[in-house]
């Protein structure tokens, strides 16, 4: 079996990997590092949880070390670009765990945070720089940070940056940097517009290839809940109490959902925190740094979180709602059973999602088991929680619930009609209930949403 010992890296990546704990190498690891040691080009499809940061970070931190010399002033001999903040940092903070006896100097460029420290850190030059496009596209143009230098570049989560919107900025980006430079292009997914930009950055590439996308984590555990869309929250509720549910993700599919969802499970007694791209940077780090620390049992996230994100002993992820990317659902999941531990994930499917999870299922290639746990609990109502994404089916469905409802309820002259629907004008020869009486005839449903979970 390889060891790092084996793969020709210097003393201090040694001593520093020796520090780390890290012995064996991983299969990407075992592939990348003796060719990048050589200085050639590298395309890699890996999915997330696969040791790709050391893979790209050790080669470059070896380079450094047979090739010491002080950066010119506001350039990076290294820029590593990554999709979002959170795994910019984790990446900055790889990097300074295995230099920490090179004396490499290491700064991260992000949105969410103040400007002016980072072209401060950049003055000087730096060794490497890790940046998410948009906020290094802002340093360039007022000139806090020149790539004419740079002797490496790394684009990590390719895929990501195309679904985010990246891929102008970063071919942006590309137009300044030399053509004479070391480039490795990391990617779990590679769709034609990806291909392509994979073809301008790289000159005679070796390929590496570890994990197909469609293969889920071995050790995670997988079910589906069918259950209206309405039960959604209790059904999380139920989950979240049990035991061992000790450090959960819940996913949503959108910011707002997200911050419902966490307002939901708080609301239930159960601490949770949200964490999606309309926080600023210092509330999802404190986010984080309070689900890491046991603080919060429960982060809720979109799938801003479900690449990148390396925290240990997450017991459980949770599909509050099913993702429209079938691959996402892989990346969410392989957030649990990390570092060789297993792990739990479980997925809420309402009617209308369930060619989202066929999806999943020929993606993945297996048939995940169900559990139908359909009208067995109270819908919760929560204003937009679960109403974002539905399809007019379901809000037939929901409709005729409503007026299923309503003929259950006391006959009220100035509601007589669908409970939704238009109020009625009064029939002739009857007296319309005072205004008061009329703005308090529905109370908020809130408190008692509440109360069911």
């Amino acid at each position: 079996m390889t060891q790092f010992t084996d793969l020709g890296l210097a003393e201090p990546l040694l001593r520093a990997l020796t520090q780390e704990g890290y012995t064996t190498p991983t299969p990407i690891q075992a592939k990348a590092i003796p060719p990048l040691l050589q200085n050639k080009d590298l395309l890699g499809i890996a999915q997330t949880g696969t040791g790709k940061t050391a893979a790209f970070a050790l080669p470059i931190i070896n380079r450094f070390l047979l090739n010491p010399k002080r950066p010119a002033p506001k350039t990076a001999r290294a820029l590593i670009l990554a999709p979002t903040r959170e795994l910019a940092t984790q990446i900055a903070t790889s990097f300074r765990a295995y230099g920490r006896f090179a004396g490499i100097r290491v700064a991260i460029v992000i949105g969410g945070v103040s400007p002016g420290p980072q072209a401060q850190a950049m003055a000087g030059g730096l060794d490497v720089l890790v940046a998410t496009p948009g906020r290094l596209l802002d340093h360039m143009s007022t000139g806090a940070v020149k790539l004419n230098e740079t002797e490496v570049l790394v684009l990590d989560e390719a895929d990501h940056m195309l679904d985010l919107g990246f891929v102008v900025p970063i071919r942006k980006i590309l137009q300044k940097l030399p053509k004479a430079r070391q480039s490795l292009f990391f990617s779990a997914t590679m769709p034609r517009e990806i291909a392509s930009l994979a073809s301008e950055m790289l000159s005679n590439p070796i390929e590496v290839k570890v994990t197909p996308v469609a293969a889920t984590a071995e050790r995670v555990a997988q079910e589906v809940f069918l259950i209206e869309t309405g039960g959604k929250p209790a059904l999380l509720a139920e989950l979240l109490r049990r035991p061992g549910f000790s450090r959960s993700i819940v996913f949503t599919r959108t910011k707002r959902g997200a911050d419902r969802v966490a307002k939901h499970i708080e609301a239930a007694g159960i601490p949770a925190a949200a964490i999606h791209g309309n926080k600023s940077q210092n509330q999802r780090q404190r986010a984080l740094d309070d689900f890491k620390k046991g603080k919060t049992a429960v982060l809720v996230a979109t799938d801003i979180a479900a690449r990148g994100i390396d925290i240990d002993d997450v017991s459980h992820v949770v599909n509050f709602d099913l993702p429209e990317v079938p691959e996402a659902y892989v990346h969410r999941i392989g957030r649990t059973a990390r570092a060789g531990k297993e792990g739990i994930a479980i997925s809420l499917c309402a009617p209308d999602e369930r060619a989202l999870l066929r999806a999943i299922e020929k993606l993945t290639r297996q048939t995940l088991p169900v559990v139908d746990r359909r009208g067995t609990l109270p819908s919760v109502s929560l204003k937009g929680l679960v109403a974002e994404h539905r399809d007019p089916r379901a809000a037939a469905t929901d409709g005729q619930r409503a007026t299923r409802e309503n003929q259950n309820r006391p006959y009220h002259p100035a509601r007589s009609g669908p409970r939704n629907g238009p109020r009625p004008e009064a029939r002739a020869g009857e007296q319309r209930a005072p205004k008061a009486a009329r703005d308090n005839r529905r109370p908020y449903p809130g408190p008692r949403a509440a109360q069911q979970v």
